[in-house]
């Protein structure tokens, strides 16, 4: 029987949420792992502009975008209740994490593309939305309250990039919460199966 295809690519923080999603909704899907220097055509073809992850169900719909992969999938099956939290509060924090926080993350990331400013000028633009999660980590276990959430799952892929910009700088900085909260995805099951490596999807001739 035919799978729904998703082309992904392994590290991408987009691809990351889009596959826990996925993977907790229990969808069954063909990974295709895809090299950015070498798209292959099909995705080319369903969606022009080239970026993972994209979800091709199997009747034709195409998905594009990372958010509206997560809610199909967990409209179909939300085994841990992650669209039960106000949609709007989530709404609005993922629009936080992927507008202004994702903006200082790739600065602070590739600070030689901005040399505008020294890159700790970018980290504590980043540090910001940190802040924010920290004082929502402190009050409960997840940031929107003692159950994790759509929101959690779109943001923690961030927040573990902009981590390993400087792991020593991250481990000794004042996030406590939001360390041991990143740890709890980092070390989970979960998160362990969608990190698993695909070979590189090639297209058949």
């Amino acid at each position: 029987m035919a799978l729904p295809i998703l082309y992904s690519y392994r590290r991408c923080p987009y691809a990351m949420r889009a596959r826990v999603a996925l993977w907790a909704a229990q969808m069954r899907v063909e990974v295709r792992e895809v090299s950015l220097r070498d798209k292959p055509a099909h995705l080319l073809q369903i969606s022009p502009k080239g970026t993972v992850p994209v979800l091709q169900l199997t009747e034709g719909t195409v998905l594009e975008q990372s958010l509206d992969i997560m809610l199909w999938a967990l409209a179909q099956r939300d085994p841990q209740g992650w669209l039960n939290a106000d949609r709007d509060t989530i709404v609005r924090l993922i629009a936080i994490n992927d507008g202004d926080f994702k903006k200082a993350l790739d600065r602070y990331k590739y600070p030689e593309r901005y040399p505008e400013q020294p890159q700790v000028f970018y980290r504590q633009q980043g540090e910001q939305f940190l802040q924010l999660l920290e004082a929502a980590l402190q009050q409960h276990r997840f940031v929107l309250g003692d159950s994790a959430s759509m929101a959690d799952v779109a943001i923690f892929p961030f927040i573990r990039q902009f981590a390993a910009v400087d792991a020593g700088w991250f481990a000794g900085s004042a996030y406590p919460q939001l360390r041991a909260w990143l740890n709890g995805w980092l070390e989970s099951a979960l998160f362990a199966q969608i990190m698993q490596k695909f070979p590189t999807y090639i297209e058949s001739t």
